[in-house]
């Protein structure tokens, strides 16, 4: 997928995954606080985003 890199300052390709990531790091609470997040990493420089997706 090619998106803008605000690195590269041009569209690159890009690898684009969704990844569930735990928030809380109280153990207790963690099953609570697991949130999908847009990842997307530059094939070109490396630069890796990660947004949350109930933000987007």
């Amino acid at each position: 997928m090619f998106e803008e890199c605000p690195n590269c300052e041009r569209e690159t390709p890009h690898d684009v995954r969704v990844r569930i990531r735990t928030e809380s790091p109280a153990s207790e609470f963690a099953m609570f606080s697991r949130e999908p997040y847009r990842v997307t990493e530059c094939r070109d420089c490396g630069r890796t985003e990660k947004v949350r997706m109930n933000n987007v």
